[in-house]
């Protein structure tokens, strides 16, 4: 007898969220859907059923992880058209901080993001397009306005935007995949006021080291090595 849509759409969420836990976990290959399946408490045919093979569940589990972080904490946090770029840096970088690190997501979203980030999977593919990607985009652009860059014909970012760009990035991740140790080394939690002050700094940091590069600079004219 097939499912009702209802108990159908219970089966899928299930399978998601038990998934989420286990890739999170194990990584994605070494979780099997035997182990995912039993988490969910539903039989081992339903990941075919519902998202063809473990590849289909993974990406499943990357776009709902991925909606639901953008819903909540869009990389604009709702600034105004009339925003500074500094603004939208700061904006930029609390929501990426606040997407990895803040409560109100599964627990697993920031440590599935990582490891994927790290250990490249089958689905980085659809990770890329449908986040990296579009996420990188919009802080060249907040990069190449505090530069005052015009963007290149060819539509590429100057390597100085990208490295930038990455720069920032980084700063963001090692507060959450270096978050053992930091905390070994100061120990007060992550909760949401301090998680406002490493945002406050990495905007700070991040907006001198564009001023030092900016056309024009004593930086930017020095000759790289």
């Amino acid at each position: 007898m097939p499912e009702s849509s209802t108990h159908s759409e219970d089966t899928k969420t299930r399978l998601i969220e038990a998934a989420g836990d286990v890739f999170a976990q194990h990584g994605f290959r070494a979780s099997t859907v035997r182990q995912i399946c039993k988490r969910a408490r539903t039989h081992v045919g339903s990941v075919n059923y519902h998202f063809r093979d473990k590849k289909g569940l993974y990406e499943a589990v990357f776009g709902y992880s991925l909606q639901l972080a953008a819903s909540k904490y869009p990389p604009d946090l709702g600034l105004t058209q009339e925003a500074t770029a500094e603004e939208k840096l700061r904006a930029y970088i609390h929501s990426f901080l606040l997407r990895f690190m803040a409560e109100g997501l599964p627990a697993w979203h920031g440590k599935l993001m990582a490891q994927e980030i790290a250990e490249p999977s089958g689905a980085f593919d659809q990770v890329l397009e449908n986040s990296i990607r579009p996420l990188y985009t919009y802080l060249a652009g907040i990069v190449r306005e505090l530069m005052h860059e015009e963007k290149s014909p060819d539509g590429d970012e100057s390597e100085t935007t990208f490295l930038t760009a990455l720069s920032i990035v980084g700063q963001c991740l090692h507060h959450h995949t270096a978050r053992h140790i930091i905390e070994a080394l100061r120990p007060p939690s992550f909760d949401p006021t301090r998680i406002e002050r490493i945002a406050d700094h990495i905007t700070r940091f991040s907006l001198g080291g564009i001023l030092a590069l900016a056309p024009g600079a004593p930086l930017a004219k020095e000759k790289r090595v």
